[in-house]
C-alpha cells in the first residue's frame, strides 16, 4: 500500500519514513558509543574499501570506486533510498589540482517493507568515481587520496549508521599501466546512457514518461528508479506500454507536490540488474501501446466514463440471455414465463422475485470477487466455477433439477411448474427467487459482448462503482423477464397454460440434462476420473433420497423440510470432502490447430523473432468457448493458414485459477474468457488487436492471409 503524505505539510516526507527515521535517529543516540568502537575495530556491517583502477597520468582522468560489501542480510541505499533510508555522503581530501567527478552508482534494486518502497543493494556493489589527476603531478611518485564516507546499513528490522575513513596512494605515471578487471565488471552493472531524449508529460496524478526504445529489445519486469527526491511515489505500481521504438511509462506523482519540470532516473530492463540512465524534458508522450507485464499489479483506471459502463453491463446482461452457455437455462424460465401469463399480479411477483436472486447473485459474486482480489488473489470474473466443490455441487444440483423435470420426484414441484392452478403469493415469490439465483450463478460465469468491458472495469473502480456494474449485470440479465411479467402485450403472446406444460416440461429435462452432463465432463477436466467418479456417486446418493421423498410426497405424506435438509448435507460434502480428492488430470491431447500453453515468457519471446502471434484464452466450463473453438479455432483451414504464414498460437487454460493470465486478462480489460488477441507480422510496433468474442470459421484464416 503506498505510503500517505502528511496533508498538513505538503511535499514533507510520508508519515510513515518520518517514523523510521525517528527510530534511526534513535539508534544514532543509543548506538553511538557501540558503534564508534566497532567502525574503529572495522566491524561495519558493510565493508568498504577505496581503490583505484590503475596508475594516475598527470592531466589524465583515472577511476578510482568505493567497494561495498554488505553482511548477509544487511543492504546499503542508492543514492535517492526511497520512502526511507538515506543516502552515502562523501568528504574528499584531495592534493591541489585534484578534483573528483559525480559518483556513479550500479542500477538497484527494490525493498519493500511496511508499506515502503527502498532503492537498496542487498549484495556486493561499487560505486565508481572519475578522478581528474593534476597536471603537476611527477610521475614515479604518488597522489594521496582520502574520503570520509558515511552511510546507512540497515535488515528488514534495524538501521544502523555506519562511516569509515578510506584513503590509498595513487602512483603517478607517465604512461598507460595495467588495469585493475573487477572494475570491467562493475561498469557492467552501471546503467547504460540512453543516448536519446526521452519526453515527460505531467496528467493529473501521474507522470507519463516516453523512452526511446528500440522494439527488438527484450525487456523483462522493468522498473524506473527517480534520481531526484519526492518526484513520485515510490510505493505506487508503475504502468509499461510499448508503443513502437518508444517504452511508455505511467507512474504515480508524489502528492502534495509541484509538478516536475524534468526528470531524472535509471530504467531497469531486467532482473538482472541490466539498466539504462533516462533524462527527460516536457514534451510529446504518446497514448496506448502494447502493455507490459512488470510483475506489480497495476493502477489502472477505465477508459470509459460510469454512466456509459452501466448502459454495457446492462447491455452484457441482456446478451448473456442468447449466449450458448446460457440456453440450457432458458428451460428453468421458459416453465415459468408461461405460468406467467396466468394473472397481472402473480407475473408481477414472479418477475420481481427473479429479478431480486438474478441480482443477488450477481452482487453476491461481485462482492466475492472483490474481496479476493483485495486479499492479493489473482482471480477473475467467473471464479467460482474455478473451484472443483462447487462444480461437484452444481453438477448435483443439476442431476436433481432434471430428474425434477422428468417427473421422478415433485419436491421442487413450486419452484419451476405446477398442474395445480394459481400458488400464493409466497410460492410464487419463491418460485421466481430460487430460479433467478440459480440461473444467474451458472450463467454469469459466460463473457458475451457488452460484458467483457464493463466487469474489466469493475475489477479497476473502486467499490462502490464496481458494485454498481454488477448490479446492472443482474438487471440486465432479468429485463426481459421483468419486461413479460410488467408488460401485458408481451405477456400475451405466451401460449396459455394448460396440459401441454406436462409435456414441455418433460422436454425441458433434455437440455439440464445436457448441462448435468457437461457439468460432469468438467468435473474429470478439473479434479480427474476418481473426483469425477465420486461426483458420480454423490448424484447417485442424492438422487436416491428425493426419489424416495418424492413418492412419499405423492402418498401425501409430505417429507419436502427433509429434502432440503438432505440436499444441504450433499452440498455440504460435495464443498467440504470432495476437494480433498482432487487430481490432476492427464495432459491435454493437442487438437487440429498446434499450440502452446500461453506464458509472458513465451509471448516475448515470439514477438521479440517477429512471429504474428494469435493468443487465446478459454476454459472448459465456458460453452461460448468451447464453440469458437470447435466452429473457428480447431479446424484444418485455420491450421493450413497458420503454418503458412508461421503464426505462434498461444493457449491460455483458465479451467483452473492461473495468476499469470489472470494478470493478461485484467491488463486487457476482460474480466473473464473467452478473450482472443491478435499480434500481427512486426506486432511490437503496433497494439495489439481484440478480437470478437463470437468468432466465424473465416475470421482467422483472413487474419492469417493479411
Amino acid at each position: 500500500m503506498p505510503a500517505q503524505t502528511d496533508q498538513r505539510h505538503p511535499g514533507l516526507l510520508p508519515i510513515r519514513a518520518w517514523c523510521r527515521l525517528g527510530m534511526i535517529m534513535l539508534a544514532c543516540l543509543c548506538l553511538g558509543g557501540w558503534v564508534g568502537a566497532a567502525n574503529a575495530q572495522g566491524r561495519n556491517h558493510i565493508a568498504a574499501q577505496l581503490v583505484a583502477e590503475g596508475k594516475g597520468e598527470p592531466g589524465k582522468v583515472v577511476t578510482i570506486a568505493i567497494d561495498m560489501h554488505p553482511e548477509h542480510g544487511w543492504h546499503g541505499y542508492w543514492l535517492n533510498p526511497g520512502d526511507a533510508g538515506l543516502g552515502m555522503t562523501l568528504d574528499w581530501h584531495l592534493p591541489e589540482g585534484a578534483s573528483v567527478g559525480t559518483p556513479q552508482y550500479p542500477v538497484p534494486e527494490t525493498l519493500v517493507v511496511g508499506g515502503l518502497m527502498n532503492h537498496v543493494y542487498q549484495s556486493d556493489y561499487a560505486l565508481l568515481i572519475p578522478l581528474t589527476v593534476p597536471d603537476h603531478a611527477v610521475p614515479g611518485g604518488s597522489m594521496p587520496i582520502s574520503v570520509k564516507a558515511q552511510w546507512l546499513a540497515c535488515t528488514e528490522q534495524v538501521c544502523v549508521p555506519e562511516s569509515a575513513d578510506l584513503s590509498l596512494n595513487l602512483p603517478i605515471s607517465a604512461f598507460p599501466t595495467a588495469r585493475d578487471v573487477r572494475f570491467d565488471a562493475w561498469r557492467s552493472r552501471l546503467p547504460a546512457p540512453l543516448g536519446a531524449q526521452a519526453h515527460m508529460e505531467v496528467a493529473g496524478d501521474s507522470l507519463r514518461l516516453a523512452i526511446p526504445f528500440p522494439a527488438s529489445a527484450a525487456i523483462s519486469r522493468p522498473h524506473v528508479f527517480a534520481a531526484d527526491q519526492r518526484i513520485v511515489d515510490y510505493a505506487a505500481p508503475q504502468r509499461f506500454d510499448r508503443a513502437g521504438d518508444t517504452l511508455i511509462v505511467t507512474l504515480k506523482r508524489a502528492a502534495g507536490t509541484a509538478a516536475p519540470t524534468s526528470f531524472n532516473g535509471v530504467l531497469r530492463l531486467n532482473p538482472e540488474g541490466d539498466g539504462v540512465t533516462i533524462a527527460a524534458t516536457p514534451g510529446p508522450v504518446p497514448a496506448g501501446g502494447t502493455p507490459l507485464d512488470s510483475g506489480e499489479e497495476v493502477a489502472a483506471t477505465p477508459s470509459s466514463p460510469l454512466p456509459l459502463l452501466i448502459l454495457a453491463a446492462i447491455a452484457g446482461g441482456l446478451m448473456l440471455n442468447i449466449m450458448p452457455c446460457v440456453f440450457p437455462i432458458l428451460s428453468l424460465k421458459a416453465l415459468s414465463l408461461a405460468r406467467a401469463g396466468e394473472c397481472e399480479a402473480e407475473a408481477r411477483i414472479e418477475g420481481v422475485a427473479y429479478a431480486a436472486g438474478v441480482i443477488l447473485t450477481c452482487a453476491a459474486l461481485g462482492a466475492a470477487l472483490l474481496a479476493l482480489r483485495a486479499g492479493g488473489q489473482q482471480v477473475g470474473w467467473a471464479f467460482q466455477l474455478q473451484e472443483p466443490g462447487v462444480v461437484a455441487l452444481l453438477w448435483v444440483l443439476a442431476v436433481a433439477v432434471t430428474a425434477n423435470l422428468l417427473g421422478l420426484f415433485e419436491v421442487f414441484a413450486p419452484t419451476f411448474a405446477s398442474q395445480a392452478g394459481h400458488l400464493d403469493k409466497a410460492s410464487t415469490a419463491r418460485r421466481g427467487f430460487i430460479t433467478g439465483l440459480f440461473a444467474a450463478f451458472v450463467a454469469t460465469p459466460c463473457t458475451g459482448p457488452f460484458m467483457a468491458s464493463a466487469m474489466g472495469a469493475a475489477l479497476l473502480l473502486p467499490v462502490v462503482p464496481a458494485m454498481l456494474l454488477f448490479v446492472a449485470l443482474g438487471f440486465g440479465i432479468a429485463l426481459p423477464f421483468l419486461a413479460i411479467a410488467y408488460v401485458p402485450p408481451l405477456r400475451r403472446l405466451l401460449p396459455h397454460p394448460g396440459p401441454w406444460m406436462v409435456w414441455f416440461k418433460k422436454a425441458m429435462a433434455v437440455p439440464m440434462g445436457l448441462t448435468a452432463l457437461g457439468l460432469l465432463w468438467l468435473a474429470s477436466r478439473m479434479g480427474g476420473a476418481s473426483f469425477a467418479g465420486l461426483c458420480l456417486v454423490l448424484a447417485i446418493v442424492a438422487l436416491t433420497v428425493l426419489t424416495g421423498l418424492g413418492r412419499q410426497q405423492r402418498a401425501g405424506k409430505g417429507g419436502g423440510r427433509m429434502a432440503l435438509a438432505m440436499m444441504g448435507v450433499v452440498a455440504l460434502f460435495a464443498l467440504v470432502v470432495l476437494p480433498r480428492h482432487v487430481h490432476a488430470p492427464g495432459a491435454e491431447t493437442q487438437g487440429i490447430l498446434p499450440s502452446q500453453p500461453f506464458s509472458q515468457e513465451a509471448l516475448d519471446k515470439a514477438l521479440a523473432e517477429g512471429h504474428p502471434v494469435f493468443a487465446y484464452f478459454t476454459a472448459d466450463w465456458c460453452l461460448s468457448c468451447k464453440v469458437n473453438e470447435r466452429l473457428a479455432i480447431e479446424r484444418a483451414s485455420t491450421r493450413d493458414a497458420f503454418e503458412k504464414a508461421g503464426i505462434v498460437v498461444l493457449k491460455g487454460d483458465w479451467t483452473r485459477r492461473d495468476a499469470a493470465i489472470t494478470r493478461y486478462l485484467t491488463a486487457h480489460g476482460a474480466a473473464g474468457v473467452p478473450l482472443y488477441v491478435w499480434y500481427g507480422r512486426g506486432a511490437q510496433s503496433a497494439a495489439p488487436r481484440i478480437l470478437p468474442q463470437v468468432l466465424t470459421p473465416k475470421t482467422l484464416p483472413d487474419l492469417a492471409a493479411n
